[in-house]
């Protein structure tokens, strides 16, 4: 049988290509999320009340949430068959030019209802290459990785917030460029349309990495049972506290990155504002992805996710008042903490944690939609939340809302055993078993 090769060029390697995919990805993706909260609901929606027309374009923005968990099985199932690398590559370029497509689109005033509908089906093809790329890019770093996995992993969920950062610094750039008419006419597009480049860019890198040891090494064993099949047979446990841990880090995160933006700015705050701390947040959360994952290696994945996971809890009855203050100042504070510090502790170690609770060839079909269907969270959000504000009920309630998810994710990570110690060439029953002991 092949011995794992681990070699520290092709780590580097492969932590830069996840970082860089996931960042081109999450901007992609992430994009469509600022669209939708400060333009989509004027332009594909605006044959309708501009509150209804908001809670309409946060139902477009889930459709792409729902359709990650397809991506996941989709792109789990042969990237544990034939590799890693090759499916990160097809994952990149779907969501490349289901971005670019969304820029070309047409305005409901020039199509009518045609509009919205090809706005949701390339949402869905966006949902399905995200879906597709996160647990690939994880396991590159993870299994590329002979220690301080936290760390390498940690990489793909920092791109999420890189993303975030690069999308609304193109997204404001634009608004500024163009003008508020001219934004809404024809500024919205450029974003989305340099998707064409970033992919060009993405693809050159993540040529350079080979495949990962641990998969080399487990594809001279015989085929197990189809991915999906071992993941319900031998994981369902896992899978079930992967999507619990993960749900209410992702309610969390589009309140954060979504919700607030669309909430802050009917709040009397300029748009120009509200991007701005929402892109200081977003630099905060990368740093504070890689570091509390770090630290996760040190001291364990569970007590920093329970740190995060209470502290979420905590700071989502804070959030809403420290809004409504309409200081600046506390705007920027509540989000560049939530997001850039108590959030990315609850976000940064799922990385590692979630590669390390499966076997190798099941690893990236059971990461991915423990991961995905987890994500489904933050599709909801703020469609919920929209729809709580528009019934009449406050931000106590959405508040609350949030605090239920964080629950769910300390009852979940409370449920599992301690994973970082562990090989990923272990099976993770007998990892489980002997860790903490």
């Amino acid at each position: 049988m092949t011995q794992p090769h681990f070699s520290p060029t092709q780590l580097r390697r492969a932590v830069l290509s996840s970082y860089l995919g996931s960042v081109i990805e999450y901007y992609d993706f992430l994009l469509y999320a600022t669209a939708s909260a400060v333009v989509f609901s004027r332009i594909f929606f605006s044959n309708l009340d501009p509150l209804v027309g908001t809670i309409a374009s946060f139902g477009t923005l889930a459709t792409g949430y729902f359709a990650r968990p397809l991506g996941g099985i989709v792109f789990g199932h042969f990237g544990d068959r034939i590799g890693r690398k090759k499916m990160l590559v097809l994952s990149m370029s779907l969501m490349g030019i289901g971005s670019t497509l969304i820029g070309l689109l047409p305005t409901y005033t020039q199509i009518g209802i045609w509009a919205p509908i090809l706005l949701v089906l390339l949402r869905v093809v966006q949902g399905i290459a995200v879906g597709g790329e996160w647990g690939g890019a994880v396991l590159m770093s993870a299994e590329h990785a002979t220690s301080r996995r936290g760390l390498w992993a940690s990489f793909t969920n920092a791109g999420a917030p890189s993303g975030m950062v690069v999308s609304t610094l193109v997204m404001a750039l634009s608004a500024a460029i163009a003008g508020e008419q001219g934004f809404l006419v024809w500024g919205w597009r450029i974003p989305f349309l340099l998707s064409v480049v970033l992919l060009a860019i993405g693809l050159f890198v993540r040529s350079r990495v080979t495949e990962t040891p641990v998969f080399t090494k487990a594809a001279d064993a015989k085929p197990s049972a189809p991915p999906l099949l071992e993941v319900f047979r031998r994981h369902p446990r896992n899978l079930a506290l992967a999507v619990g841990v993960g749900f209410g880090a992702f309610v969390a995160q589009s309140t954060l990155t979504t919700f607030v933006i669309s909430y802050a700015v009917r709040a009397g705050f300029p748009r120009s504002t509200v991007l701005n701390a929402l892109t200081l947040s977003s630099v905060a959360a990368a740093l504070g992805v890689i570091g509390w994952s770090a630290l996760s290696d040190r001291v364990g994945r569970r007590p920093v996710v329970l740190a995060g996971a209470a502290g979420m809890g905590v700071w989502a009855f804070l959030l809403f008042p420290m809004i409504n203050s309409r200081s600046t100042l506390l705007l920027t504070l509540a989000v560049v903490v939530g997001q850039g510090v108590v959030h990315s502790a609850m976000f940064g170690p799922l990385a590692a944690l979630y590669a390390e609770l499966f076997s190798t060839r099941a690893r990236y079909t059971g990461a991915s939609l423990g991961y995905q269907i987890s994500g489904i969270g933050a599709g909801l959000a703020p469609l919920v939340f929209a729809s709580v504000l528009a019934g009449g009920r406050g931000t106590t309630t959405v508040s609350i809302i949030i605090a239920a998810g964080c629950l769910l994710s300390i009852g979940s990570i409370l449920a599992l055993r301690e994973t970082a110690t562990g090989q990923l060439t272990d099976e993770p029953e007998v990892t489980a078993a002997t860790v903490g002991r």
